[in-house]
C-alpha cells in the first residue's frame, strides 16, 4: 500500500470512528429524552390526581357530593 491509499484508509478509519461515536451519544441523548418525558408524564398524572383529589374534598366539604 502506497503512503497515499495508506492516508486514504486512515481517514475512512477516522470517519468510521467518528459516525460510531456520534450514534453513540445520539443513542444516549434520545436515551435520556425518554427518560425524561416518562418522569414529566408521571409528574404530571400525579398532579391530577392530587388536584381531583383537592376538588373532591372541597365538593365533600360544601355538600355537592352528597
Amino acid at each position: 500500500m502506497n503512503q497515499s491509499q495508506n492516508a486514504s484508509f486512515q481517514a475512512g478509519q477516522a470517519k468510521g470512528q467518528t459516525q460510531e461515536k456520534t450514534n453513540q451519544m445520539m443513542d444516549k441523548a434520545s436515551d435520556a429524552m425518554q427518560s425524561a418525558k416518562e418522569s414529566c408524564q408521571e409528574a404530571g398524572q400525579q398532579m391530577k390526581e392530587k388536584a381531583q383529589g383537592a376538588a373532591d374534598a372541597v365538593k365533600d366539604t360544601v355538600g355537592i357530593n352528597k
